[in-house]
This record gives C-alpha cells, sequence and structure tokens, in this order.
C-alpha cells in the first residue's frame, strides 16, 4: 500500500472510531449554529456510577467519556465497584443505556447536541469476562441506532462508542466477531501489536507501574521521551491512549501531571474529580 493511501486509511479509521464525522461546509455551519457548550472530549470520568447522579453529573460537566464497572448476575449487568455494594435497580441499562438512548433522541442523533464526536462508554467487566461480554454484547445490539459499529472490517460511526475494559477473558469473544457494538481497552503490551484499532481502538495502563513521577519535582526526561513514545506509536495505528492511577488530588501536582499528559497527546485524562477537570481543560483550550 502507497504511504500517502495508507495514512489516508489511518486518518479515516481514526476520525470514525473518534467519531470526527467530517461535514460539508454548510452543513457544518448548520450545525454549529445549534451547538451546545463545547464538550471536553479529553475527561474521562473514572468511576463515573459513583457520583450523585451517574452520567447526568459527567455530561453536566461536558465529560467525553464516561465509565461504568458492570458484574454479570442471572442475565442482568449489574452496576458497582464490589459485589458487596450491587443493587438489583441499578443496571447498566437503567443508568446509562437508556439515559443515552433518550439523550440522543432529544439532541437529534448526538449526546452533544450539535457535536457530531461519539461519547465513549467504558465498560469495566468485573466478573469472568467471555460470559460477561456476550451478555453485554445482547444488551447493546438493543440499541442498533445508538452504538458505533464494526461490521466485516468496516467501522460506523455512532453517537455512543462502547469499549471493553476489565477481564482480559471478554478479548475471544469479540476477536471471534464480524459484527459488534464495542471495541476492545488494550494495554501497552497491545501497543504495536497485530490487532488493528479496529479491534483495540483504546490503550490503557496504569501510570505509576509505568512512570515514577507523579506531578512534584521535574519530568524526567527519559519519562517524557518514553510517553511521548506511546502516543507516537498508538496515534500511528489510530489508537487513543489513557492512564488510569494518575494523582487525582487537587493541587500543583496533579496539575503539572495533567499538562504534561496533554502535551504528550494523552487523549483521556482519568479524574474523580469532574469539577476539577472541567475547570483545568478550560484553562487549556486548545485540549
Amino acid at each position: 500500500m502507497a504511504l500517502t493511501t495508507r495514512r489516508r486509511v489511518l486518518g479515516t479509521l481514526g476520525a470514525a472510531l473518534a467519531g470526527a464525522v467530517v461535514l460539508p461546509a454548510s452543513a457544518a455551519r448548520a450545525a454549529g449554529s445549534h451547538r451546545g457548550p463545547r464538550p471536553l472530549w479529553r475527561a474521562h470520568a473514572h468511576n463515573d456510577y459513583a457520583h450523585p447522579r451517574p452520567l447526568s453529573d459527567a455530561l453536566d460537566h461536558r465529560f467525553g467519556s464516561v465509565e461504568a464497572d458492570i458484574f454479570l448476575v442471572g442475565d442482568q449487568l449489574l452496576i458497582g465497584h464490589d459485589a458487596s455494594e450491587l443493587d438489583p435497580a441499578r443496571t447498566l441499562e437503567s443508568l446509562y443505556l437508556e439515559p443515552l438512548c433518550a439523550r440522543v433522541r432529544a439532541g437529534h442523533g448526538s449526546v452533544y447536541r450539535g457535536w457530531r464526536r461519539p461519547l465513549q462508554l467504558l465498560v469495566d467487566i468485573k466478573t469472568e469476562g467471555s460470559s460477561t461480554y456476550l451478555e453485554l454484547d445482547r444488551h447493546l445490539r438493543r440499541y442498533p441506532h445508538l452504538f458505533t459499529r464494526y461490521a466485516h472490517g468496516r467501522v460506523h460511526p455512532g453517537p455512543v462508542t462502547a469499549v471493553v475494559s476489565g477481564d482480559r477473558a471478554a478479548r475471544a469473544p469479540m476477536a471471534a466477531q464480524t459484527e459488534r457494538r464495542a471495541f476492545y481497552d488494550g494495554r501497552l503490551s497491545d501497543l504495536g501489536g497485530s490487532a488493528p484499532a479496529d479491534f483495540i481502538s483504546l490503550i490503557s495502563d496504569n501510570w505509576t507501574q509505568n512512570f515514577t513521577w507523579t506531578g512534584q519535582g521535574t519530568f524526567p526526561d527519559a519519562e517524557r521521551q518514553k510517553l511521548h513514545g506511546i502516543t507516537g506509536a498508538a496515534r500511528a495505528r489510530g489508537q487513543q491512549v489513557r492512564f488510569w492511577a494518575t494523582p487525582d488530588t487537587p493541587g500543583p501536582a496533579r496539575d503539572a501531571l495533567w499538562t504534561e499528559l496533554l502535551a504528550a497527546g494523552v487523549d483521556y485524562l482519568n479524574t474523580d474529580d469532574l469539577a476539577g477537570l472541567e475547570t483545568f481543560l478550560d484553562s487549556h483550550p486548545s485540549a
């Protein structure tokens, strides 16, 4: 494949997964005239379900990504961080899928009205991965127009892109599908591997297991180069990058680390402090 053709294919795939649908100029102007506030696409609500109003609080703060932990109990997908806190009334459907469907309907096809890029829904599987994913797949298929879809080698963008994380056993049944409504959350060990971005759309890993710097003092040059190398390698394949376990206590250290993540092109900043990350990103509009 010629280099220019390869770049065009990767650019198209990256745009599809990120939802950056390219509109004609006239249509873009028309959509812009009805746009709401600028979404913060790089903001990821870690453990989103722990907030007083799951999903709604993150959307009110204009987040571009939310995370929901799921447990398979019977044929229900219950939301919670630990099995001891599960409530039959708190399901993936009631807290996320139905509200997202209603919001997209009200937003004329978008989570954020006038903005065509999809919201990322990161689903962290806490029970056995294969069986839980198959039930998740059945749930997602109930909403045929809501999710970005992979079908026979092509990605069809939707208002929401579901990405499956957590128990690694989910990978096998996902990889076996020729059509699915979710993508896989890889690890740094997957970076540069054979799986394409239309399967592994996101690379996530634990910050503290890969870097020693926590925002205090000077960022070591070797670690900065490593970080830029990670994001560069992911971008070349049309993949996005996120780190969890980054410092989340408000203060200069967190701001310094977030600044370095932005500078390196990390796609999602991880936080439980919705207002804090909103304020930070609003002060960095180029992000």
